[in-house]
Parts: structure tokens; C-alpha cells; sequence
């Protein structure tokens, strides 16, 4: 299934921002579990950040 969404500029940059805090806590819990030997939390904590990255390059180019 794919979405289309109109968005202003603004709108496209108040998502990136939210998404890259939501990338930097999942890092961050990411850490946390590396520290705690949590194998499984680091991977899906890790994945998570991934998938944020990935969205995030998908929408930067759009509003530079």
C-alpha cells in the first residue's frame, strides 16, 4: 500500500525533526541495551534507527 500526502515545507521539516529525535532515542536505547549484553534489543532497537535513516533520506532531498 503506498500513501500520498501534500505537505508544505514546514510540515516536511517538522517530520524530519521528529523523526530524527525518534532515530537518536532508538541509538541511544540501542547503546543502553550494548551495555546491558541485550543482544535482541540491540538489534531491534538498531533496525528501528535504520528504518528511520532510510525514511529520513527519502524526505530530505525533497525539501532542499
Amino acid at each position: 500500500m503506498s500513501i500520498k500526502l501534500t505537505l508544505t515545507e514546514d510540515e516536511a521539516e517538522i517530520i524530519l525533526d521528529a523523526l530524527e529525535a525518534d532515530m537518536e532515542g532508538y541509538i541511544e536505547s540501542a547503546k543502553e541495551a550494548r551495555g546491558n549484553a541485550n543482544r535482541a534489543d540491540v538489534k531491534t532497537f538498531s533496525e528501528a534507527a535504520e528504518r528511520i535513516q532510510t525514511l529520513i533520506a527519502r524526505i530530505r532531498p525533497l525539501v532542499e
